[in-house]
């Protein structure tokens, strides 16, 4: 006698592949995205057209210790991942040298983006 087992299958949609990005900011934008439910950026304010997540931990670890902690006192590195297959309409901008590697992403385009962000955006690092 034969016995033969059945492999179970799986259910539900496959999960799209992820990109994760970083994001250096300040207590006032990391505020709001805390009231978000750490699931969204907040709208651009006027003067900033663009919203610039970076590609790599480095670049946002300079940018919060360097940049947000002499301009407010603390910075903070976050992480998130993002739909990749959504993230290939921006194409990786350089710049500085070959690590400082960023998105631009337009602000009129922003809830778009947090629409494809996936799982919640969490603080990894803090300066100040």
């Amino acid at each position: 006698m034969t016995t033969t087992t059945a492999t179970p299958r799986a259910t539900g949609p496959t999960p799209s592949p992820t990109t994760t990005l970083w994001r250096p900011t300040g207590p006032e934008e990391l505020a709001l995205v805390a009231a978000s439910g750490w699931r969204a950026w907040p709208p651009r304010l006027p003067d900033q057209p663009i919203f610039y997540p970076v590609l790599n931990e480095d670049y946002a670890i300079r940018i919060a210790r360097d940049w947000n902690v002499p301009a407010s006192g603390v910075g903070h590195v976050t992480r998130f991942e993002v739909d990749s297959a959504f993230l290939r309409r921006y194409p990786v901008r350089q710049a500085g040298g070959s690590t400082i590697l960023e998105l631009w992403v337009p602000a009129e385009e922003l809830d778009e983006f947090n629409a494809h962000i996936v799982g919640t955006i969490e603080v990894v690092r803090e300066f100040g």
